[in-house]
């Protein structure tokens, strides 16, 4: 009678238990929401009046994204093959790296940078090469170039970038796809309406060219989880093979339109962060706390070792703010998120009553 060998136990991939991993602090966020760079207001008003009319049936059927994307594509100057709407701007990184990387290839970034580039990088075995920013936090455009290589696929660059507010010169960005045309240049646009800049029309002709934008910030549809990611038809035709045809919810597709349509509201929005940029830059000045110049919807700025205290004396006030020591190079620092003006100088009270309570003297 021969005996059944033993089985040995489920194992994920090696690269699945070597990755990072990322866990969000969004539990108990009640309060002024100036922590994770939404829309800290509301959608359009336009995009509410769909949402009073979803009927439950809708629910029952899948999602068609593709007459959506035929909108978005028309929208933004683009050809419907060039786009592809995705679930928020993570499944586009994502999407991109499982259509290029192999284990044998690497990843270049640059850090401080959003948390998922170097995550979803990481799973697909692919190694990262994070390229730091010096002290100013600005673009290390030499570094970049010189980290570059043979055996490079993919470069995933934000402009404006997260936590930093820096920006890249859309002129920089397509000397680079030209000069690396075996690799993919991912450009996260996620920040675009408050900065203004853009490769997005660039797509149609860089082969190696592709850029994500989100409708979570000025948009205010954080909570429906849509994005858009465009690149070369060539290009495009491979990141759809990996992605699902149902990968956007239909609550989602149906607002969008309407969304994209009301140009008034996000330009209104985009301006009223504009606005509450230059009122926080300048109290941060009048109060000598030490901040970076920002392009985006937040400005990181410097508290040292009180960090912590201060994010949790900024909740008592009633107002969410984001720890981001942890980035490399932000040691000390918390981003504040910008919004309208009224939530703005709010967060500003805020901001005061916190040194007040924490005794805290700045620059010192």
């Amino acid at each position: 009678m021969s005996s059944t060998p033993a089985l040995s136990k489920l194992r994920p991939r090696i690269a699945v238990e070597r990755m990072h991993e990322y866990h969000p602090p969004l539990a108990g966020r009640d309060g002024l929401r100036l922590d994770f760079n939404e829309n800290t207001l509301a959608p359009s008003p336009r995009v509410q009046t769909v949402l009073q009319r979803i009927s439950s049936a809708s629910l029952t059927k899948y999602p068609e994204r593709e007459h959506v994307e035929r909108i978005a594509a028309r929208h933004f100057g683009l050809e419907p093959e060039s786009v592809l709407l995705t679930n928020g701007v993570d499944e586009a990184i994502h999407l991109i790296c499982e259509t290029y990387l192999e284990p044998h290839h690497e990843v270049v970034i640059v850090t401080p940078t959003f948390s998922m580039y170097a995550l979803y990088a990481e799973a697909t075995g692919a190694t990262v090469r994070a390229v730091q920013a010096d002290a100013t936090l600005q673009f290390p455009r030499e570094r970049l170039q010189q980290s570059i290589g043979p055996e490079t696929r993919l470069i995933m660059l934000a402009s404006p970038n997260n936590p930093t507010g820096a920006v890249i010169e859309p002129g920089f960005l397509l000397e680079l796809a030209a000069a690396n045309p075996q690799a993919a240049l991912l450009v996260d646009e996620a920040y675009y309406h408050f900065h203004g800049e853009s490769v997005l029309s660039k797509t149609s002709t860089v082969e190696n060219l592709l850029v994500a934008r989100t409708f979570s910030k000025a948009y205010g549809l954080a909570g429906l989880r849509i994005g858009l990611l465009a690149g070369h038809p060539d290009a495009m035709r491979f990141v759809r093979k990996v992605s699902s045809p149902y990968n956007v919810n239909s609550i989602a597709l149906e607002c969008l339109p309407e969304a994209l349509a009301d140009e008034e509201y996000t330009a209104w929005y985009a301006d009223q962060v504009q606005q509450s940029r230059l009122m926080l830059e300048q109290k941060l000045q009048k109060l000598k706390v030490q901040y970076w110049p920002t392009h985006a919807n937040f400005i990181l700025i410097r508290i040292g070792p009180e960090h912590a205290r201060f994010v949790q004396a900024m909740r008592r006030q009633g107002v969410l703010v984001r720890d981001r020591s942890q980035d490399p190079g932000c040691e000390g620092c918390v981003r504040i998120t910008l919004g309208p003006v009224e939530h703005t100088a709010l967060g500003i009270a805020a901001l005061e009553n916190t040194i007040k309570e924490m005794q805290w003297q700045p620059g010192s």
